[in-house]
């Protein structure tokens, strides 16, 4: 019988919690069973597997990226679009590292639930990308540069990677800046 109150969405926002506080790694059903103050036996009441339960918390994960780096770029173009959707994405890396850690999976084959929420995600960067001009396969490649730089950044910032003391939120801003010069000189390249 499943403990009154406990619900599925309960478990995942819980399972998110723990991922955030103690990392992605260290969620295990013992741990979020003990959480939310049932024995783990109980959590199949809700979630059927522990990659279920990744798989749920990177759902809500993708929903809330993209919904942050969304109303970041609303009436905003060009680079003050992109410096908006970047700020928001290393926002939401560091407010929810293991949330975020979640959404670094591609979803797979069949997962159209979790596939919908990665491609409304993409879709932001996309449409930036569209203010530089660039569409098709060109979107796709500078998507994944911008989107490569942007992790490559949180995470070694996450996994305390940048020990020189210079000003980090400056390092950002300038790669940000090299991103939208780097966009606006492939945008002209690729119309000639």
């Amino acid at each position: 019988m499943p403990r009154a109150g406990l619900s599925t969405a309960a478990v995942v926002g819980a399972a998110a919690a723990l991922a955030d506080a103690e990392g992605l790694e260290a969620l295990t059903l013992a741990r979020l069973a003990g959480s939310v103050g049932v024995r783990t036996p109980s959590l199949y009441n809700h979630v059927a597997s522990l990659d279920d339960v990744r798989r749920r918390v990177a759902l809500v994960a993708l929903v809330e990226l993209g919904d942050a780096m969304r109303d970041a770029t609303v009436g905003r173009a060009g680079e003050d679009a992109l410096t908006a959707m970047a700020h928001a994405y290393r926002a939401y890396a560091r407010a929810h590292p293991g949330r975020y850690a979640a959404t670094q999976r591609a979803p797979a084959s069949g997962d159209d639930e979790l596939a919908t929420a990665a491609a409304r995600a993409v879709g932001v960067l996309l449409a930036v990308l569209r203010g530089y001009g660039l569409e098709g396969d060109e979107a796709i490649h500078a998507a994944r540069a911008v989107r490569s730089a942007l992790h490559g950044f949180v995470a070694l910032e996450s996994g305390g990677g940048f020990g020189i003391p210079v000003a980090l939120d400056e390092s950002f801003d300038r790669m940000v800046a090299a991103l939208a010069r780097g966009l606006r000189d492939g945008a002209g390249a690729t119309s000639r």
